[in-house]
């Protein structure tokens, strides 16, 4: 039985974190895109707009009840052949589009559900002074709902990082790519799996870090 190659290990260490960014920028964008639209849905479910429901009650349901992997394929693989200016469609682009729908799909509903959540008085209270939906919605309840909500969306945000390793499924040279070649060359899988899993949980631990100091800060700043 072998040893660690621990001089593999710390050398392959810098070679992988040159794929960081790659793996951060998609997930940054991912989640940028991914809160505009889940913001949209969750709104739209809140005031359930005719005909309209109907197509955001099934773009949730199918976006969280099939697996991650399966969109990404349709995306890559599926549309294409469907859709024929989506051809020259890369792998980076298909792993944003699969990132971004299926968790602005989970996103939609804890967005719903913060929204909700906002004492009826303050409904109440916007309507009395005339504001219109769009304003309630923008000046008071959306804000309020936020607070509540962020907590959740980093969440989402540190599965959306992971979900990125899934990209390699495509060709994407990200984080899990680099490994999987790396490992593959020097036939030292184990040692190379150990160093990806300890930058996701540093990325991860340090996000978490992040998530609870934001978490402090808003309840401090809503008891005052």
């Amino acid at each position: 039985m072998r040893g660690l190659d621990l001089d593999y290990m710390w050398g392959l260490v810098p070679v992988l974190l040159g794929y960081v960014p790659l793996t951060l920028l998609m997930a940054l964008v991912a989640m940028a895109c991914a809160l505009v639209l889940a913001s949209i849905m969750a709104v739209e479910r809140v005031f359930r707009i005719p005909v309209l429901d109907h197509f955001v009650r099934l773009f949730i349901s199918f976006f969280r009840g099939t697996p991650l992997l399966v969109q990404l394929f349709l995306f890559y693989y599926g549309l294409p052949q469907m859709v024929a200016f989506l051809g020259t469609i890369n792998g980076v682009t298909a792993t944003i589009m699969g990132l971004t729908l299926h968790f602005s799909a989970y996103m939609a509903e804890s967005i719903r559900a913060a929204i909700l959540g906002v004492e009826r008085s303050q409904w109440e209270a916007a309507q009395a002074v005339g504001m219109t939906q769009s304003q309630m919605m923008r000046q008071i309840i959306l804000p309020q709902a936020a607070r509540v909500a962020a907590p959740t969306l980093v969440n989402y945000f540190i599965d959306m990082i992971k979900g990125t390793s899934l990209a390699f499924t495509l060709g994407v040279t990200e984080l899990m790519g680099a490994t999987q070649k790396e490992a593959a060359g020097s036939f030292l899988y184990f040692e190379a799996f150990i160093v990806v899993a300890a930058i996701y949980w540093i990325i991860v631990e340090a996000l978490a870090f992040v998530q609870r100091r934001l978490e402090t800060y808003l309840n401090r700043a809503h008891a005052r």
